[in-house]
């Protein structure tokens, strides 16, 4: 919510044994959580999970504010970090294809006058006019990325032409992937400690210690239940790392959920099918970790301890890209 530019007022969790199907959170809660946000005079209520449009239309009624979903907020973190229009695209497409289904809980509001004997037909034709609006921005949205995937393609199949293997930095958000990108690549890429400050893939070369040169790519970062519909969106970014010979997996050791965080990336390494693609498993922010934290790190023999922002570990790193790359481009 932060990386959206809210200010958090306050948070309530709940405990079901199962969720209700009308409001998610049931009639008490719901009192409960508009007294919270008059007393807090917030305007907007963020729930932690995906809402079906009813849902949606009933904690509004129920809470008298503004009630957004989990997906919702990512697509407006989305929005505000697409830089290049190929991002900008992407994101409009995963929020056109949200807004779908959802505008037949927007009959009241859009309709012009009331229903009723005599007055039927305004709201459905306005909910009409409206879908059709947006499913034909949709199919110009989706033919402009066809052809910006296709100008992808083809400067993919220029680079190939020179023997220069891809490496691609993948990770949870905020596990350090674009600091790393600018220590090992001198890039001056945006890092910041939002969520998904990268939506734009860059490429940039990188001279191994044995003196071929590798293409490193940065990539969006990755997050627990990332909506079907943005990784459907963002198909075109994330084909950098399905076309990449060498996977980073960064993690950032300093968060104590880590090991979940990968957990979660690794189900959209499988989602893409690059699980079994060769891999180096990047230990990253060991500045942030006591000495003892960072000695007592069991990696696997694939792993790495780096700082980006100290530059520690990061010589190392080098060298067992070198070792894991496949032979390509050796005498470049």
């Amino acid at each position: 919510a932060r990386s959206a530019g809210a200010q958090v007022a306050g948070s309530l969790f709940q405990m079901r044994d199962k969720i209700d199907p009308a409001t998610v959170i049931g009639r008490g809660k719901i009192e409960e959580v508009k007294i919270e946000a008059e007393l807090h005079k917030a305007p907007l209520v963020i729930f932690d999970r995906n809402l079906s449009p009813t849902q949606l239309r009933n904690l509004e009624t129920g809470t008298d504010c503004r009630v957004i979903d989990r997906t919702q907020l990512i697509l407006d973190i989305f929005a505000r970090h697409a830089r290049s229009r190929e991002g900008q695209l992407q994101v409009e497409l995963a929020q056109l294809n949200y807004m779908l289904p959802r505008l037949a809980g927007s009959a009241k509001e859009l309709s012009r006058q009331a229903g009723g004997i005599g007055t039927r037909g305004p709201g459905e034709q306005k909910i009409e006019t409206d879908r059709r609006r947006i499913r034909d921005r949709v199919g110009k949205v989706t033919k402009s990325i066809e052809a910006i995937r296709k100008q992808r393609s083809q400067r993919r199949q220029t680079r190939q032409a020179v023997p220069l293997g891809t490496v691609a930095l993948v990770g949870y958000t905020n596990a350090g992937k674009s600091t790393l990108f600018n220590a090992l690549s001198r890039a001056g890429v945006l890092v910041s400690s939002k969520m998904f400050a990268t939506l734009d893939p860059t490429v940039r070369a990188v001279r191994l210690p044995s003196n071929r040169r590798v293409l490193l790519s940065d990539t969006v970062g990755f997050i627990r239940d990332l909506p079907p519909g943005l990784i459907a969106a963002f198909r075109a970014t994330l084909e950098e790392v399905q076309e990449s010979a060498l996977i980073l997996l960064v993690t950032d050791i300093s968060n104590p959920n880590h090991a979940e965080q990968d957990a979660e990336v690794e189900k959209i390494l499988n989602g893409l099918g690059v699980a079994d693609r060769p891999r180096v498993h990047v230990l990253n922010k060991i500045d942030q970790v006591t000495p003892e934290h960072a000695a007592a790190l069991n990696g696997n023999r694939n792993s790495v301890r780096v700082s980006a922002l100290t530059g520690a570990g990061l010589d190392e790193l080098l060298a067992r890209i070198d070792a894991r790359m496949p032979e390509i481009g050796r005498a470049h």
